[in-house]
């Protein structure tokens, strides 16, 4: 799994599964362009990203986490639930302040 923070008027949190880097998944009018630019950053083990995510200010922060690994390893962190995913071409997709 990839993390990226880009700092903006706040942090924006990118996590992403490595396999789909570079992918653009589309479902009706909904789309998703998992771009390196975006999202790839340091490659993390499940467990490092599970130390970072638990240890980001949660109140300062936008998450933007993509991929079915990476879900799971932010619904452990505490970072998001499953009522704030969806899913566009079968991949899981969570956006947004949590």
């Amino acid at each position: 799994m990839y993390i990226k923070i880009h700092e903006a008027y706040r942090t924006i949190v990118a996590v992403a599964d490595a396999e789909i880097i570079g992918q653009t998944f589309e479902e009706g009018i909904r789309q998703i362009e998992v771009t390196e630019s975006f999202f790839k950053g340091d490659k993390k083990t499940r467990e490092e990203l599970l130390l970072m995510l638990r240890t980001l200010d949660k109140e300062d922060a936008t998450f933007n986490i993509v991929g079915l690994n990476s879900i799971a390893t932010a619904i452990e962190a505490g970072i998001i639930n499953e009522n704030g995913v969806i899913k566009i071409d079968n991949i899981p997709i969570a956006l947004g302040l949590f």
